[in-house]
């Protein structure tokens, strides 16, 4: 018995997480996989409620199951509350008592999908890339934090990078793991020229390199790999870098590969996993039945593939999606006039998905 846990959040959240589902339902239905889903509020949805971003009953359903689902949580309607009453720290508190230290993001772009890179088609056509983010610890975690009175009247926001050698490591390793089923090429990010912090982080890779003979590995400084990243995206394999760093290139990398629609993510601590859509709650197209469902559903064939080892149910999600695009489906994040394509809705987008599933 598979048992999951479902936070759809807010905004378009409760959208694309709800397509997402329908496809995993009907591919565990029709495989005789025995399943059950638990659901909760969490963001903002659950401050409304509850006037806590997350409950310990929602804590303890993620606990209890063997992956979680997430949509997108947020908003301007909570963008007002003091900072652990917002609905993002649902997020950073599954991600830190669930120890999902390693964030995968890829990036491909289809074929299909060209044009809705702002990149020119010879510079982007055949990006393919893994971006390995370290989740739970570095800036967004560092000790102290937070916003002090001085003497003399004014404030000081402090937040604190920090990351172990342990916390290297095992993010490190991750890397070097999935490269060797790609391409066998890591790219470690960092600023190691101005923070020693990632000074340390160069070193503890270079370390952890040493075990993995076969993987090539180089350095970058983040802010030359922002650029190269559009210069020349079809060059990068896997990229593993720190929590903030790979937050930003994770955002840029969604835009060379067209669209922040179209990118899933796992977030894992060995085979317990979330799994997520890129992309955030989207308020303004909330309800309207325009959100692109597609990184949501890949998401849920990265948890096929990560949490459960069902790689043929994973590529089955993954090869329908393909079709559908090829097919012309469009929703209005990749949308162009080009011939053979049609402009589709959420809920049209996952119904397609499923009719090529039933082929």
């Amino acid at each position: 018995m598979i048992k999951l846990a479902l936070f759809a959040g807010d905004g378009i959240g409760t959208e694309v997480a709800g397509e997402a589902v329908n496809v995993l339902k009907f591919l565990f239905d029709s495989n005789s996989v025995r399943y059950e889903i638990e659901e909760d509020l969490v963001g903002g949805a659950s401050y409304d409620e509850y006037k806590k971003p997350i409950t310990e009953k929602a804590l303890k359903i993620a606990k209890d199951a063997d992956a979680v689902i997430f949509g997108a949580v947020g908003g301007p309607k909570w963008e007002s509350l003091p900072i652990e009453l917002r609905p993002e720290k649902a997020l950073l508190t599954l991600r830190y008592d669930l120890e999902l230290y390693a964030n995968l993001r890829p990036a491909k772009i289809y074929d299909e999908l060209i044009d809705a890179s702002p990149l020119k088609k010879d510079v982007v056509q055949g990006t393919d890339m893994m971006i390995v983010r370290e989740l739970t610890g570095g800036i967004y975690f560092g000790q102290p934090r937070g916003i002090f009175d001085l003497e003399d009247g004014q404030k000081k926001g402090v937040n604190t990078l920090v990351y172990t050698t342990k916390e290297i490591e095992r993010i490190a390793k991750i890397a070097f793991e999935i490269s060797r089923k790609r391409r066998k090429k890591v790219l470690s990010v960092d600023k190691a020229n101005v923070l020693e912090c990632t000074e340390l982080w160069r070193q503890v890779v270079a370390r952890v390199s040493k075990e993995y003979p076969d993987v090539e590995l180089t350095n970058m400084y983040v802010d030359n790999c922002s650029m190269q990243l559009i210069r020349q995206p079809k060059s990068f394999d896997v990229i593993v870098t720190t929590n903030m760093f790979g937050d930003i290139l994770s955002d840029e990398s969604s835009m060379v590969a067209g669209s922040i629609g179209m990118l899933p993510s796992a977030s894992l601590n060995g085979k317990k996993g979330m799994y997520e859509p890129i992309h955030g709650s989207a308020p303004d197209i909330a309800g309207q039945n325009k959100a692109n469902p597609i990184a949501a559903i890949l998401s849920v064939a990265m948890m096929l593939r990560y949490s459960f080892d069902m790689d043929n149910l994973a590529e089955k999600i993954e090869v329908a999606v393909g079709k559908v695009i090829k097919n012309g489906y469009r929703t209005a994040d990749i949308y162009s006039n080009a011939a053979g394509t049609k402009l589709v809705g959420t809920k049209e987008m996952g119904r397609a998905v499923i009719e090529e599933l039933k082929k």
